[in-house]
């Protein structure tokens, strides 16, 4: 059978059994994160080409000779040709006028019937998307067995490298985005030959959009902690990983992408990896409100001064950074005594007893490095 398994594939089961795990909670969470944008995706685009047809409905008006003005014509053609009757003079008859729509008309109908079919090519590809991505889940759960669905799980995911379903799906709102400019320059051109004002107004909004898209573009390049980012920061991010020829005719380069680039300055022992060390324990403490959540927090304490066999001195002013700052909220010792616990005896107050249960197993150095 295609889908046999020999006894040494069945007894490694268990290994494959955990790969099996980690793959579908990984993949299960990629597919669902595109399936959760593709849906956004497709409300947007409905929304907007609905809103642009409405627009191009009136602006292709403007490309076909109007009946109104024909009729008017024709009328004052007929009066001419009473008058010259009634006076026995002759009258020519003018040569048919050629119509040719205005520039600005055919600029922004240009603009905006290209708007229109990006969202519709944007509304197409995410409907398509979120069939593939069901597809994908669906073929994956078809076996059972850990080692046939290891196997699958594998195949089906380097296909999607393979492919670049990746890239296809930054490519999408990409295309969104784009129509959307082109939206706002086809408004520029529409509004031109009816106001002035009105289209400076335009070209104002039109010049902040494209300024902040550029900027949310480029900041995560400048920034790798910044949330911001847009389909093209990644392209501008692999541009900028290409240092001059002078220069890397001299140097060699690892190339690394904004992921990596992100991982290692976070892990990267410096002044401000100290201080972001410093928040999330502070930010910990402060969300601990129970006894039984604080202690082992507390307990973990000497390790992470000390560390397995000796000091870390890569903590050793993270305890005082509340102190030199004014601030008590790494006061463990006192936090504990603030708590109350629901169980103890007449001799005991609920507050001592919640010292003991906090700080139990402490050594009194670490406990002086808090206080």
């Amino acid at each position: 059978m295609a889908n046999g398994l020999r006894p040494d594939e069945a007894a490694a089961s268990k290994v494959w059994a955990v790969y099996v795990s980690e793959a579908e909670k990984y993949d299960r969470s990629l597919v669902e994160s595109w399936k959760s944008d593709m849906e956004g995706m497709l409300i947007f685009a409905g929304l907007f080409s609905a809103s642009l047809t409405a627009f191009i409905i009136e602006s292709y008006k403007t490309l076909i000779p109007d009946s109104g003005d024909s009729t008017v014509q024709l009328l004052a053609q007929i009066s001419q040709q009473l008058a010259s009757a009634a006076n026995g003079s002759l009258f020519h008859v003018p040569p048919p006028t050629h119509f040719s729509p205005p520039t600005t008309s055919l600029v922004c109908n240009a603009l905006w019937f290209i708007s229109l079919g990006l969202s519709l090519a944007c509304a197409l590809i995410a409907t398509l998307l979120e069939q593939w991505a069901r597809d994908f889940l669906h073929k994956a759960d078809m076996r059972s067995a850990p080692v046939i669905r290891a196997r699958i799980f594998s195949f089906l995911y380097y296909g999607l490298k393979r492919f670049n379903m990746h890239t296809v799906v930054d490519i999408i709102p990409l295309l969104l985005h784009t129509s959307l400019l082109f939206f706002f320059a086809g408004l520029v051109a529409f509004l031109l030959p009816v106001n002035p004002v009105i289209t400076y107004i335009a070209v104002g909004l039109l010049v902040v959009v494209v300024a902040a898209y550029a900027l949310l573009t480029v900041l995560p390049i400048w920034y790798l902690d910044c949330p911001y980012r847009t389909p093209l920061s990644a392209a501008f991010w692999s541009l900028s990983q290409f240092p001059p020829r002078r220069w890397l005719s001299q140097h060699t380069v690892e190339r690394q992408t904004v992921v990596e680039a992100m991982f290692n300055e976070a892990m990267t022992m410096s002044p401000e990896r100290a201080a972001c060390d410093y928040r999330a324990l502070l930010w910990t403490v402060k969300s601990l409100s129970d006894n039984t959540e604080l202690e082992p927090f507390i307990e973990g304490l000497p390790d992470l001064l000390w560390g397995p066999q000796d000091r870390w001195y890569t903590y050793d002013d993270t305890p005082r950074i509340g102190t030199d700052q004014g601030e008590n909220e790494l006061d463990t010792g006192s936090r504990c005594m603030a708590k109350p616990h629901t169980k103890h005896t007449p001799n005991q107050t609920p507050n001592h007893l919640s010292a003991c249960i906090c700080v139990r197993g402490v050594p009194t150095e670490v406990l002086r490095l808090l206080q």
